[in-house]
């Protein structure tokens, strides 16, 4: 059986188990990420946990997913973790709702939003259950164009522009605090794995090597001066227009 015809759940644990060896990639994110939140996170679409441990200084931190098997995953991977809340359910279910009881101050949604058909409500479902400062923090694959065989195995139903953003960002009635295109040099590596290769997997091999000689040097060059185009995109949206 071909990856391609493997149940996009499958797939994308496969893909997750792979990324789970890219330390630098992930310490990255947390550099973007971490500032943005409170100390009261729901982390939507937590997968098998691999961005979960770079929370666990938080005070809680509930991981939800539609996944089963992720959830299971994520609490054989952290038995002991007592500010560690972990539920199975969908953004869009009524049960999400009463995650606000845990009165969170921030969500985070990494690589997950692309997954959902009706972005824009999830959104809203996010903002409502969150107390002041009521922030999300995004990281969504970047530009249409780049749309290929791996997007359509791990169930992307798109890639965003910042234009996008902005806009589905009002159209939930949020306000974008920041948001910027990240990684520029993988924007040309996904372009040609989609186009040229036709690739329908993430390559072990590129993972490996990008995440050691490429993401080093390049996270801190885009630290100081933020790409004008990236594969993915890094956005912080707050519910509280006052700024």
């Amino acid at each position: 059986m071909g990856v391609s015809a493997l149940p996009t759940s499958t797939y994308v644990i496969q893909d997750q188990e792979q990324m789970a060896r890219a330390k630098n990639y992930f310490a990255w994110l947390s550099r973007l990420v971490r500032p943005q939140l409170g100390q009261r996170v729901i982390e939507v679409g937590c997968g098998i946990g691999n961005f979960t441990g770079m929370l666990l200084d938080r005070e809680i931190v509930v991981a939800a997913d539609t996944e089963p098997e992720y959830i299971e995953r994520l609490r054989q991977r952290y038995p002991h973790q007592e500010n560690l809340h972990t539920l199975v359910c969908d953004v869009s279910a009524n049960e999400y709702s009463t995650l606000a009881s845990f009165q969170p101050d921030s969500c985070v949604c990494l690589n997950v939003l692309e997954h959902i058909e009706d972005d824009a409500s999830a959104l809203r479902a996010m903002a409502a259950i969150l107390s002041p400062p009521a922030v999300i923090a995004l990281f969504v694959p970047a530009f249409p164009s780049l749309y290929g065989p791996t997007d359509r195995n791990m169930g992307h139903y798109r890639r965003y522009t910042l234009q996008s953003i902005r806009a589905l960002a009002d159209t939930a009635g949020l306000r974008v605090r920041k948001a910027h295109y990240v990684n520029c040099i993988g924007f040309f590596g996904w372009w040609a794995n989609a186009h040229i290769f036709r690739r329908a997997e993430l390559s072990t091999a590129q993972i490996g090597l990008f995440d050691r000689w490429i993401v080093p040097a390049l996270s801190q060059i885009e630290s100081v001066v933020p790409p004008p185009f990236g594969q993915s995109i890094f956005a912080a949206l707050t519910a509280d227009r006052r700024g």
